[in-house]
């Protein structure tokens, strides 16, 4: 098969290939005749791939699902505001162009695979020799686009397929999203790096969180796959170095789950009424699906739900189903809105962005309405005018990856300037020796960059290419008929909680001064004795040390009727823990964590 331009040419060839590759130009020839038509090219002299989630999985044998607004159309659309921004900037890559070369993955490691063999094609040497044609004439070969690295990609289990095809052919890769510990590896994933904390950092705060709160018998929820496997993983290892924590059950949300799945693992859970509190690392729709099937069960105000950054501070997971979701402490790597993006997003038209493909099946879905005979919704529904405009006649909120996604193209464009400073000193444009990047040496320039990011914070890759953890911390509430997720504190390293956290569907009511960093909620009684410093210490193997001070405060106490304390029954699991039950005080505190 033989490609020239954006038409497919077909001559009966027989190729004469090594047993390595045969599998890959195999599946080359399958993705070949749609990658023109789902995907995004700009030339530039640099190309970079970018690999994201503009369609969810598809049901029944379907490759492709419903688009994804926010996690597919936004994140790409962020990394072609970062490509122009840098294409603009006369400091940054000075008379060289960066283009980009943008395939959806449709949310499925599968298909990702097959989309990203694009990526290696001109690194694959076709030998004429080992090619014969049926009628005796050479084959013609079209030169594919030489992809220097890889945005991308969002999904874990997606940047593992992935990263074990771009490897052997030395495409640095960098990921906006993927926070799995496996990735870590530097020994398996040596080409991957990614701007957002691994999940073993993650699982750390959650630990910190549980013990600050005092919990000391929980449940873990993960769903089916890396993100969620590892992550409890990580959470239960942790616990069990720290100490004082007990695991009641540790389910998983099946891959492809069942009719009624959702309502057995709610049962399950209630097996274990005194653990309340349920560590979830959880994609979005088992999220809904798991708060859905507790709502059913009438479990409002039951379960303490402690939400992974795949909750974050996200509005489709708990919407119809608030009461549910109140009080859910969540956990988000720290970002910030990027204003820059916000006008450039909105100013996006049907008119001015004919280089997305996949902008007018937003503009339907956004608007509600149809394109003309070709568009893809009923007929039924109203046409478009084309006049619409983002945030003026549609809701609008900036995706919360946005940031990541700009800081992952500016570390690739940061290390190409750097590696053109080093090897091209004062050549304007590319020189011969970055005519073709080395992969193996712009891995290390990579590593290598520093700089200020999107959001004001410096951006940084440890040896095994991850960014450090700094996460804000969430808690949804509900306060006069109108919910929103508060921040209620920081983990860096540490954790800092500071703000006040809504109790009052939970075991306590309460009112507090302003002067108050937190009350201590959820619990008729604190693990932490004030008056008995000695047993404040934490069972840590780490140098994470909390320290725990009273409050100067005002409050007014309203215990609730129906008090269900986390933690007081001994299980199977746990014959050497205390339970920490005596005490029926309650106590407010502070806390400044601090490390030794």
């Amino acid at each position: 098969m033989v490609y020239e331009g954006k038409r497919l040419v077909s001559c009966h060839c027989f190729f004469l290939l090594t047993a390595k590759f045969y599998w890959i130009l195999t599946l080359m020839q399958r993705t070949h005749g749609q990658e023109y038509a789902h995907s995004i090219r700009l030339d530039g002299d640099i190309i970079l791939g970018g690999l994201f989630p503009v369609h969810a999985k598809g049901d029944r044998g379907v490759a492709c699902g419903e688009l994804k607004k926010e996690k597919g159309i936004h994140r790409l659309e962020a990394m072609l505001y970062a490509v122009d921004q840098i294409n603009k900037d006369p400091d940054l890559l000075a008379n060289i162009t960066l283009g980009v070369r943008i395939l959806d993955t449709c949310s499925r490691d599968t298909y990702a695979l097959e989309q990203s063999l694009t990526f290696v094609q001109a690194l694959i040497e076709k030998d004429g020799s080992d090619v014969k044609c049926a009628n005796g004439d050479p084959p013609i070969f079209t030169k594919p686009d030489k992809i220097s690295g890889v945005i991308g990609a969002a999904a874990s289990s997606v940047s593992i397929m992935v990263a074990n095809i771009l490897r052997l052919f030395k495409i640095p890769q960098i990921s906006y999203a993927s926070t799995a510990p496996e990735l870590s590896d530097n020994t398996r994933y040596d080409y991957f790096s990614r701007v957002v904390p691994p999940d073993s950092y993650q699982a750390q705060a959650m630990v910190d969180i549980v013990t600050a709160l005092g919990w000391n018998y929980v449940s873990t929820l993960a769903s089916e796959g890396n993100y969620g496997e590892s992550g409890v993983e990580a959470f239960t290892q942790i616990s069990r170095e720290i100490g004082g924590v007990c695991i009641a059950q540790s389910l998983k949300i099946p891959r492809e789950p069942r009719p009624g799945e959702f309502e057995k693992i709610i049962k399950r859970l209630l097996e274990t009424p005194n653990a309340r509190a349920v560590i979830m690392f959880a994609n979005e729709d088992d999220i809904r699906r798991i708060l859905e099937a507790a709502k059913k069960a009438n479990q409002s105000g039951h379960f303490l739900w402690i939400g992974s950054d795949s909750w974050g501070s996200k509005i489709s997971p708990v919407q119809q189903q608030e009461e549910i979701a109140e009080g859910a402490v969540t956990i988000l790597p720290k970002r910030t809105s990027i204003d820059g993006f916000d006008r450039y997003f909105r100013s996006r038209t049907l008119a001015n962005n004919r280089r997305n493909v996949w902008f007018a099946e937003f503009w339907e879905e956004n608007f509600g309405c149809k394109l003309g005979s070709h568009g893809k919704r009923n007929s039924n529904i109203k046409k478009c005018t084309g006049l619409e405009r983002i945030a003026r006649d549609s809701a609008y909120e900036q995706e919360g990856k946005v940031q990541f996604v700009i800081d992952a193209v500016y570390s690739m464009a940061y290390a190409l300037h750097n590696m053109h400073k080093d090897l091209c000193p004062g050549y304007i444009g590319l020189c011969p020796r970055m005519s073709t990047t080395d992969g193996k040496e712009l891995l290390s320039y990579i590593r290598a960059v520093n700089f200020n990011g999107s959001a004001g914070t410096p951006v940084v890759f440890n040896e095994n290419g991850d960014a450090p953890g700094r996460y804000d911390i969430f808690q949804y509430q509900i306060t006069n008929k109108s919910t929103e997720y508060k921040v209620i504190g920081q983990w860096s390293n540490q954790l800092h909680l500071n703000m006040y956290i809504q109790t009052t569907t939970l075991t306590i009511s309460m009112s507090l001064s302003a002067s108050v960093s937190l009350g201590m909620l959820y619990m008729p009684k604190v693990y932490i004795i004030i008056f008995h410093p000695e047993q404040n210490v934490q069972k840590r193997k780490r140098s994470f040390k909390a320290v725990v001070t009273a409050a100067t405060m005002q409050s007014k106490l309203t215990q609730k009727g129906n008090d269900r304390p986390n933690g007081e029954v001994k299980t199977e699991l746990c014959e050497s823990l205390e339970t920490n039950t005596s005490s029926t005080k309650t106590t407010y505190v502070s806390y400044s964590n601090q490390a030794n």
